[in-house]
């Protein structure tokens, strides 16, 4: 893991002879920029308010357990391999992945347990099993997931992996947009092919895992079904706190700096251009460019609470509907290694009532009395997550962001919402669970507001509806400052790990190589 550099006075001045870049935050949409634009010539610090990179993918350890604490899944490994073959070096020479069999097993509350892997015969012979009628709707809704993915996010260039700051961009692709009938919701597109409940969720589930509400979201977000089966879903070794560190070193060596412990308090302005930031201690930073992997909420509010904003004000912003939160329960257990062997690398426990759930989380603000629960079991695949013979796990239930007004009060309710978990998984998944429990750390929205600088606490910023993506997103190119960018979940094309990266992917589209800078600088002095 790295650690914090020292300070050094003279890199707090532009460089003369090297454009420089300032990028806050070190998670993977930071760290994929600056990579991208060490490799364009720039010279590029990442200043990260935690004490370790990744953000939300860092880890934390525990009496020899390590909790990662953010995402646990990599669905399209080819847009890390992308990024590192546009930097020169081949993704697998530094990050170790495994492809997982099955990807993830989804149990309802009757027991019935359907299994999603590579394989769609699999799948297919489990639909026949359980609703023989549905199998048609299911190939005619994996094609249009299929068109989905390749109108949307199949290569550089297209929708998702190319900038939309001008609303042509977006204007263009209405009639697209309609032949795939981006105007229905997930679960109303998926409805509209299958009519078994328990394939209805199976298939419609996955914006949950962007913090997009099933039944409001863009269909678009259907593609995930498509895109899994291609790429597979597959596991980072050494969690994704690895392949971030990976990636810092990356931009360390080709002479980059990452700061820890670098809390950024503002972006300062000149006119109508960024030019640098200023730390909490009153540290400043001057840079040609300056890049925001921050939260979009706290970036536009609070960074550049100074500055008048032409669109993304505060009052704005918090009219957006953002993405629930998360309560997500990490514990290491003692000597289950041979225990609950039904529970594999990720299971879904699903809630009685799927659609009064989600209504309950988006809508109305209410926490579940029975939640749908993702289980999280690493130590199956990894043995450097937990001592031999026990098991690290990491419990998620979607919850409430902290924007309502009955807002939910964490800290009463905390200890008693992670009792109300543990007697459903012990109930329904993992019997005995509570007594071999020896470690654990619990995260509530309040961490994520706090530890993440995150809107309301959301897990996952904006929501990613129709209109709240593409244009309509704050832009990759702010249209607020020239010289500033956004990167990360809350930009386009969204939240989710190949949103993120191809957040950073935008940027080799928008902003020009150093040389090129350099010329454009010289000009606009020289006229």
């Amino acid at each position: 893991m790295l650690k914090k550099t020292d300070y050094s006075p003279a890199q707090d001045q532009i460089n003369k002879d090297t454009p420089t870049v300032i990028i806050i935050g070190a998670g993977f949409g930071g760290l994929a920029a600056g990579m991208i634009l060490s490799s364009k010539g720039y010279k590029v610090t990442v200043l990260e308010k935690l004490s370790v990179t990744g953000g939300r993918g860092s880890s934390r350890f525990q009496q020899d357990h390590r909790f990662d604490l953010g995402p646990t899944i990599l669905t399209v490994p080819k847009v890390f391999e992308e990024l590192w073959e546009r930097c020169g070096e081949n993704f697998h020479d530094h990050v170790k992945t495994t492809k997982l069999d099955p990807y993830y097993n989804i149990v309802f509350q009757d027991k019935t347990t359907l299994r999603i892997s590579d394989s769609m015969e699999d799948f297919e012979t489990q639909i026949k099993m359980l609703s023989p009628k549905d199998l048609k709707g299911y190939r005619k809704f994996m094609d249009l997931s299929r068109r989905q993915y390749e109108f949307a996010f199949s290569k550089k260039g297209k929708m998702g992996r190319s900038s939309m700051h001008k609303f042509w961009n977006t204007l263009k692709v209405f009639p697209t947009f309609a032949l795939l009938r981006a105007d229905r919701s997930v679960y109303q597109s998926v409805a509209a092919y299958v009519t078994d409940p328990k394939l209805r969720f199976a298939m419609s589930f996955h914006p949950l895992f962007v913090g997009g509400d099933p039944f409001n979201v863009t269909s678009m977000w259907g593609l995930v079904n498509y895109l899994e089966h291609k790429f597979g879903v597959h596991y980072i070794s050494g969690g994704a706190q690895a392949m971030a560190d990976a990636m810092a070193k990356k931009i360390c060596s080709e002479g980059g700096q990452l700061k820890l412990d670098s809390s950024v308090e503002k972006i300062l302005t000149s006119g109508d251009r960024a030019i640098g930031v200023q730390l909490n201690n009153g540290k400043k930073f001057f840079s040609d460019i300056v890049i925001s992997n921050a939260d979009v909420g706290h970036t536009y509010s609070n960074l550049l609470k100074e500055k008048r904003k032409k669109r993304w004000t505060k009052r704005y912003l918090n009219k957006k509907n953002w993405s629930m939160s998360l309560f997500v329960w990490h514990f290491g257990t003692k000597k289950t290694s041979e225990m609950w062997k039904h529970v594999d690398h990720h299971t879904i426990l699903v809630g009685p009532n799927y659609k009064k759930e989600v209504e309950d989380i988006f809508i109305k603000g209410n926490l579940p009395d029975e939640m749908s629960l993702y289980i999280h079991r690493p130590s199956v695949t990894d043995d450097s997550v937990a001592p031999k013979g026990d098991d690290t796990f990491y419990v998620l239930a979607c919850v409430p962001h902290l924007g309502f007004s009955n807002s939910i009060d964490w800290e009463v309710n905390k200890e008693i919402y992670k009792n109300k978990v543990l007697s459903m998984l012990e109930k329904k998944l993992m019997p005995g669970l509570g007594k071999k429990i020896k470690t654990e750390y619990v995260m509530t929205p309040i961490d994520f507001q706090n530890r993440y600088l995150s809107t309301y606490g959301s897990g996952f910023s904006i929501e990613p509806r129709m209109f709240q993506s593409a244009w309509f997103r704050p832009h990759n190119k702010s249209e607020e400052l020239k010289n500033f960018y956004l990167v990360g979940a809350g930009t386009h094309p969204g939240p989710g790990m190949p949103g993120v990266m191809a957040s950073a992917e935008i940027l080799d589209e928008v902003i020009p190589t150093a040389k090129e800078f350099q010329s454009e600088i010289k000009v606009r002095y020289r006229d």
